[in-house]
């Protein structure tokens, strides 16, 4: 049973984490907020950027404040599934020959795949096990990945030459996708400047441990959600659905498919981490607003009409927020 006290200390170990993370990371506050929610919620976490935003430095600020083992993993085209998960090898001792598993970066609790779509799908396969299982499988021989274990993986919107896109079972996979976006005038002043004056980017000291996390997991777990939220959440990805009586014009419109029962199990999840990060013990409609488009936007698939008229779908949300009342 979750008690005042272990709140009140995984809200203190939030805190200081945060703190750590922000003294290296200049703006990105939501990016930084769907980072903390997949490892709170257990879940992974795609960022979509164009190339030299800080998805790197972001990464490896946290696993550092963490004190994780931090893994990088960079996909490219010729990138085996044995690169990444491990392989067995031969090895001799005293004229003996015998089989020993040398693991991949795989086996990290903080992993980076980053340019995931340049991967061909055979690769990219290779990281869905690891994400929902939290196992690797390497011939007949299964091993567990250490906990806490969180994969954030980058893709580039704007470059398609030599990508392979994701297939839309593996997208939905990820717990939340944060879009990157480019600093205001401000923000990019002081990234120059901590980037060329003095001692240059200082990684964080650890300032939490996965038994810290681990506990913040079990508080956000057992954060309440109303009968009523639970339902409106279920009404919401309902109305993703063209088919479904109470979709707006635009999804009826512009949408093939949408979101899965898995994008209300994320979208009540993530609620309660953000419920939580803000210091509150229970969920609010607000919560569920603030997690909700990077939650679903994801798992939208649009029909030929949509993607031929550019139609974006964050807009097609709004439209569904609007459409659909907690009553």
């Amino acid at each position: 049973m979750i008690t005042e006290a272990d709140f009140e200390r995984a809200a203190g170990v939030l805190e200081s984490l945060q703190q750590a993370i922000f003294s290296v990371i200049v703006g990105h506050e939501h990016v930084v907020r769907a980072a903390l929610i997949g490892l709170l919620c257990d879940g992974n976490v795609l960022l979509e950027g164009i190339p030299g935003l800080g998805k790197t430095l972001l990464v490896r600020s946290l696993a550092t404040a963490l004190g994780l083992k931090f893994s990088r993993i960079q996909f490219t085209p010729d990138l085996m599934p044995a690169d990444i998960v491990g392989t067995d090898i031969i090895t001799e001792t005293d004229g003996h020959r015998t089989f020993s598993f040398a693991p991949g970066p795989m086996f990290a609790q903080v992993v980076l795949a980053d340019e995931v779509n340049r991967a061909t799908p055979k690769t990219q396969s290779a990281l869905l096990e690891a994400m929902e299982e939290r196992t690797v499988t390497v011939g007949t021989t299964t091993y567990p990945l250490d906990e806490p274990f969180l994969v954030l993986a980058t893709q580039n919107p704007i470059e398609m030459e030599g990508t392979y896109p994701l297939p839309e079972a593996q997208v939905d996979r990820f717990l939340l996708k944060a879009v990157v976006r480019y600093p205001s005038l401000d923000e990019l002043v002081t990234i120059a400047e901590r980037n060329t004056e003095g001692d240059g980017i200082v990684l964080p000291q650890p300032v939490a441990t996965a038994e810290d996390i681990l506990l913040a997991r079990r508080v956000v777990r057992g954060i309440p959600i109303g009968a009523e939220l639970r339902r409106y959440i279920a009404r919401l990805v309902l109305a993703t659905h063209p088919a479904h009586p109470n979709a707006p014009a635009s999804v009826r419109d512009f949408v093939e498919y949408g979101a899965s029962p898995r994008g209300a199990v994320a979208l009540i999840k993530a609620a309660k981490a953000q419920a939580f990060l803000v210091g509150q013990a229970s969920v609010r409609r607000a919560d569920i607003e603030a997690v909700f488009a990077e939650a679903l936007q994801h798992r939208i698939i649009l029909n030929f009409r949509g993607e031929a008229e550019g139609i974006g779908v964050a807009g097609l949300l709004e439209d569904v927020w609007r459409a659909i009342d907690i009553a």
